[in-house]
């Protein structure tokens, strides 16, 4: 990331500086891909009272620009200030990053997942399987493969008018079909 920090109308100290890269690296977490800040400090005297204004630019990749503005009578106050609403930001970018993927990302991540090795796949998640429905089955034929087959739940096929069909149990110790 590079960052760029200036002082208008007011001399920049190195602890100053230092307090401004810490508070900027703590919004890395977010791994949103920052590729420069601005900071600016300006000293603020405006009616008889002194403060200081801070403003915060943030350029994200593939996702645009942040500008966030703050004043404090405080310059240490101001930069936390600053800091914590630049995280708020980031960390909802980042919610939205994770929670609402493009439909594009989802497709990728389903392609990965169903050619990963079966080791990696949890429990919870759908493994595609090709039919294998050769020849059209008589609805008797498929009701005793079912009835064979002791941890089967349901079997796909293909009828005798090639209409795909569904044969299942049902809870009550019958079968259905579709």
């Amino acid at each position: 990331m590079n960052v760029d920090i200036t002082g208008k109308q007011f001399e920049l100290t190195e602890p100053i500086k230092a307090y401004v890269f810490q508070n900027l690296e703590t919004l890395q977490k977010y791994g949103l891909d920052i590729i420069s800040s601005r900071v600016v400090i300006s000293a603020d005297e405006k009616q008889g009272r002194k403060g200081f204004k801070v403003d915060l630019t943030l350029n994200l990749a593939k996702r645009g620009t942040v500008v966030i503005s703050g004043k404090d009578k405080d310059l240490y106050a101001a930069i936390d200030d600053i800091a914590n609403r630049a995280s708020k930001v980031l960390r909802r970018e980042s919610d939205k990053i994770k929670t609402h993927k493009n439909k594009d990302e989802r497709k990728e991540q389903i392609l990965d997942q169903a050619n990963a090795p079966l080791e990696k796949i949890d429990a919870d998640e759908i493994v595609p399987m090709e039919l294998n429905s050769y020849k059209p089955l008589e609805i008797d034929e498929a009701l005793n493969i079912l009835k064979a087959d002791e941890n089967g739940q349901f079997l796909v096929f293909n009828d005798m008018d090639a209409k795909m069909r569904v044969i299942y149990k049902r809870k009550d110790g019958k079968f259905g079909l579709f």
